[in-house]
């Protein structure tokens, strides 16, 4: 291969990467810090975003995915109560038997019969902040539009970025 190839095939990988959000994701959520002072997170609910403040400068936004409908998130003023680095859910999962096969996908544990010689499993959300009883941020699938059951999911990298920085007590404000 020549220059000018290995020069174009080195322009196409960056072209590629450039445009990839996890780099990206994963580049910005490790730089180190350049403001100081007391955390806050604002989400808005229109643009599908989440923003991290640190003494009033925003250091990190992330795209979102915030409640579905009839599973909307709640508007308002609340504050980090709970952090919980590998969190599942109580509520949605899987019914799975002792050798960890799936019998049941995506169910909800309250409306979904369990078959027999299962027990529940939830749904893993990583770097879950809790702000209101039963919602949070957490890790987790963006399809590009509120598709969650009301918590707020984020990619890998900026929900790590926001639980380290945040705080019990971190006020988070939840905007339509």
């Amino acid at each position: 291969m020549n220059r000018l190839s290995q020069f174009c095939v080195l322009c196409a990988i960056l072209n590629i990467l450039n445009g990839c959000s996890t780099v990206t994701d994963l580049i910005t959520s490790n730089l180190p810090a350049s403001h100081s002072g007391r955390p806050s997170i604002i989400v808005s609910l229109r643009e599908q975003q989440a923003y991290l403040y640190r003494g009033g400068h925003r250091i990190a936004s992330s795209r979102i995915s915030s409640g579905r409908e009839g599973y909307r998130t709640p508007i308002g003023h609340f504050q980090v109560i709970r952090k919980d680095e590998h969190h599942r859910s109580s509520l949605y999962g899987d019914y799975v038997d002792d050798s960890g096969q799936v019998l049941k996908a995506n169910v909800d544990s309250r409306r979904d019969r369990q078959p027999p010689h299962s027990h529940f499993v939830g749904t893993s959300m990583p770097y879950f902040l809790e702000f209101s009883p039963g919602y949070g941020l957490h890790q987790g699938y963006l399809p590009g539009v509120p598709a969650s059951h009301g918590c707020i999911r984020m990619p890998y990298w900026k929900a790590r970025q926001f639980y380290n920085i945040a705080q019990i007590g971190t006020p988070v404000v939840v905007k339509p």
